[in-house]
């Protein structure tokens, strides 16, 4: 069909997969804030225009990185072990989620930044996915109302932003869980 996009060449996808390989490794390594398009492009081996026509921006790349995150987080959701993944009561999911959400943000904050700019907002189809699976576990514990907004509201108290500020505040990750796990007793009644 026309309107199907050109499968990507082989070489091309060796390159993407270097670079994104060689960019979680500098992350790993030397924290976000030191990675630029140069370092690596010299670490996967491949030109700085090459990592410019595949990704546009620096802010492209580390939202890049931050899908390939994203992705084996979700994963992790779907298929995992219990109780993040499938075979755990509703209400132990929702607390697994909501605990493995919080503790991701809070370690991939940096990457989130730079792949979101001066906006805390995830990807879209992140926050749907999240969105979708919280609506999932509040129907299964046959909480009634909007589910969507239910849902979105008990996410919103686990964004980047939200926890740095408390954190700023001097509020433990220990006590937002505890606060965090409270809200969602409350929304599910029990």
């Amino acid at each position: 069909m026309a309107d199907e996009p050109a499968p990507e060449r082989a070489d091309a996808a060796r390159n993407r997969q270097a670079i994104l390989v060689a960019a979680l490794e500098l992350i790993r390594t030397r924290g976000v804030d030191c990675v630029t398009m140069e370092t690596v492009a010299s670490a996967a081996g491949v030109g700085k225009g090459t990592l410019f026509r595949r990704f546009g921006s620096r802010e492209g790349l580390m939202a890049a990185v931050l899908n390939e995150s994203e992705a084996a987080w979700q994963a992790s959701v779907i298929s995992g072990p219990p109780p993040l993944g499938p075979g755990a009561p509703p209400m132990e999911r929702l607390l697994a989620f909501g605990h493995s959400r919080m503790r991701t943000n809070v370690t991939s904050g940096a990457l989130i930044k730079a792949a979101t700019g001066d906006s805390s907002a995830r990807s879209r189809a992140a926050a749907s996915f999240a969105v979708m699976h919280v609506r999932h576990l509040l129907h299964e514990l046959r909480v009634s109302g909007d589910l969507v907004l239910l849902s979105i509201a008990i996410l919103a108290p686990l964004d980047i932003m939200v926890i740095e500020q408390q954190q700023r505040d001097h509020i433990s990750l220990d006590r937002i869980e505890a606060g965090w796990d409270d809200l969602v007793r409350r929304v599910v009644g029990g």
